[in-house]
């Protein structure tokens, strides 16, 4: 073999090892993405179940309590019962927030009920939730991080070659209103000054 062929087997020789390098670190690092997004997405799935059977009990624990809010009531049972964890994940973001704007409402709604706010159970479920909803937007907040990087990744050369023959597909964001990760607005406590003889709708409402 002549010099000039066998620097240029070299060439050739160290050209595959530097790509066969690269697809292989690419390969590697896509894969860790992908368990870092399972992980993520496992967490938030956590904390919706757990939100999903906290507001079971909370339902229950004022729906005596409210009887002229009704429709509020229904509007967190209706959104709850759309929980659909095997459901597509835009799907379950859109139900998520509108989950969340249920329960704003609702608990804005129970500062009107001097005899709810005395509640400790209610007081507790109020917190537990108020600490889920957080949760759910900390952790949505790091499975997308985890997503962007996954599809960006992917997109781009070396990755994009492996994602054609592996068959790597964009991975869903799980999505919500931007008002969806502000917590819930109202503590359940009696405002400063508030006396006892503050207004009890239930009450008025049996006067009249």
């Amino acid at each position: 073999m002549s010099p000039l062929a066998g620097a240029a087997l070299f060439a050739v020789l160290l050209v595959a090892l530097v790509v066969g390098f690269l697809l292989v670190m690419t390969f590697n690092s896509v894969i860790a993405l992908r368990t870092r997004i399972d992980k993520a997405w496992g967490n938030v799935e956590v904390a919706l179940k757990q939100r999903y059977d906290q507001l079971a009990e909370l339902v229950a624990a004022v729906r005596d309590l409210m009887a002229f809010e009704q429709g509020v009531l229904g509007e967190v049972a209706r959104q709850r019962a759309r929980y659909a964890p095997d459901a597509p994940i835009p799907e379950q973001g859109a139900v998520s927030a509108a989950t969340s704007r249920a329960v704003r409402s609702l608990f804005a709604v129970v500062e009107n009920y001097p005899q709810i706010r005395s509640q400790e159970n209610v007081l507790r479920l109020q917190a537990e939730i108020e600490r889920l909803e957080q949760q759910i937007a900390d952790r949505r907040e790091l499975y997308n991080d985890q997503v962007f990087r996954f599809n960006a990744t992917i997109a781009q050369v070396p990755a994009v070659v492996l994602a054609g023959l592996l068959g790597w597909q964009p991975r869903a964001f799980f999505d919500a209103e931007p008002a969806a990760d502000a917590p819930p607005p109202v503590a359940l406590h009696p405002p400063a000054g508030a006396g006892a003889d503050t207004a009890d709708p239930t009450r008025d409402d049996a006067a009249r």
